[in-house]
């Protein structure tokens, strides 16, 4: 663990907050330089990661010091950074320029016969969430503000620098080969907030990653995660690219999601489900439904059969999740038997699912844990 005590930066434009275009723009009218400078900007800044103007060093000193003078060029300070006893998850929690903390997570899976290795960051998009969600760290805390695209990035950057340092170590010791040194391989907005309620930063966000001349991860390698909120997934379906979008539902039946989930209040499950199918006519995209398994709330055989019936026949899959309990919620998790008794009956209806692989639980990897911990620790000590 290691954990810093700088100041926020200042409050200064985040130039990260520009898309390529846009960075053009302002290289060319504010700067007064050529457009091959801001190329330069872009790859340093998005391909390379190089953290501060300083160390741009195809820049001019002047142009250096000019961008320095005017813009953020990194927007996190890093507050507090663990790695769990295993190796496979790294949680960052980090303070933005007016102090709110927002956590973002590497977790790192193992080759198998069927896949590559991968890297894969969970991203936040929001300081605290509206939606109060009554399992999730992050909704029991509150919402304070949306991210600005470059507080989105800077997390991704930031975790893609751990990543391409350790495959730059393994081609030098030879455990990997030379060429192969890949960083970062899939995004999740799964993070803290409500990619959906930050629509139009989000979507600046996922674009600037998808660059083929920054990150360059692949559209399909990128998952947006939703509580459920209908008009906008069918507004992402109209969007030009192919991300892949996760719909957290939680309960098979309308009773059972309003006690966890207000949000089933304004989009109740059927208008929920309605959204989902336009969304898969428009894009003939599978949707991935995300099922956080809470002991005798939703995890017993009745829901899945429940289950099953709504999802039958539809293009999806489902996640299911067993809880990360957290100290302010009522949830136990569910054991590991009773999640295998509910995909095997959701296979029945010809629901396909995965029990997803549990990263992280010892170091509060769970959505909005870690912060909970250091701000309840912060009041301890007053």
């Amino acid at each position: 663990m290691s954990i810093s005590t700088d100041a926020p930066p200042d409050q200064k434009p985040i130039i990260l907050d520009f898309s390529r275009s846009e960075l053009e723009r302002e290289v060319v009218e504010v700067l007064g330089q050529s457009k091959f400078r801001a190329k330069q900007i872009w790859q340093a800044l998005h391909r390379e990661c190089i953290p501060d103007f300083e160390s741009v060093t195809t820049l001019p000193k002047g142009l250096r010091e000019e961008l320095a003078r005017r813009y953020t060029s990194d927007p996190l300070v890093k507050v507090m950074h663990l790695t769990s006893a295993d190796g496979s998850t790294d949680k960052a929690l980090f303070r933005l320029g007016d102090g709110e903390l927002v956590e973002t997570v590497l977790m790192r899976y193992s080759a198998d016969g069927h896949r590559k290795a991968r890297k894969t960051v969970c991203v936040s998009t929001q300081a605290g969430c509206a939606l109060g969600c009554t399992f999730c760290a992050t909704g029991q805390q509150g919402f304070r503000r949306q991210l600005t695209t470059g507080e989105i990035v800077a997390q991704i950057i930031f975790m893609q620098r751990i990543a391409l340092a350790e495959d730059r170590s393994e081609v030098k010791d030879g455990a990997r080969e030379l060429g192969s040194v890949q960083g970062v391989t899939n995004v999740v907005f799964m993070g803290m907030g409500e990619p959906l309620a930050n629509y139009e930063n989000t979507m600046s966000a996922i674009r600037s990653i998808n660059d083929a001349n920054g990150l360059a991860v692949g559209a399909r390698h990128i998952t947006l995660s939703t509580v459920g909120l209908a008009p906008q997934i069918v507004r992402l379906a109209r969007e030009n690219i192919q991300i892949n979008l996760a719909v957290s539902l939680h309960a098979p039946d309308d009773a059972t999601r309003s006690q966890t989930m207000p949000i089933n209040r304004r989009y109740p499950i059927s208008v929920l489900l309605d959204a989902c199918r336009r969304y898969v006519e428009m894009t003939d995209r599978r949707i991935f439904f995300e099922y956080v398994l809470l002991q005798d709330q939703n995890d017993r055989l009745r829901h899945a059969r429940r289950l099953g019936e709504l999802l039958s026949g539809m293009l999806c899959h489902v996640n299911l999740i067993p809880v990360n309990p957290t100290s302010e919620g009522p949830y136990q998790r569910t054991s590991r038997a009773d999640a295998e008794r509910f995909q095997l009956e959701l296979r029945r209806y010809g629901v396909p699912s995965t029990v997803r692989i549990e990263k992280g639980i010892d170091i509060d990897a769970g959505c909005g844990q870690l912060r909970a911990r250091v701000v309840d620790s912060s009041f301890a000590a007053r």
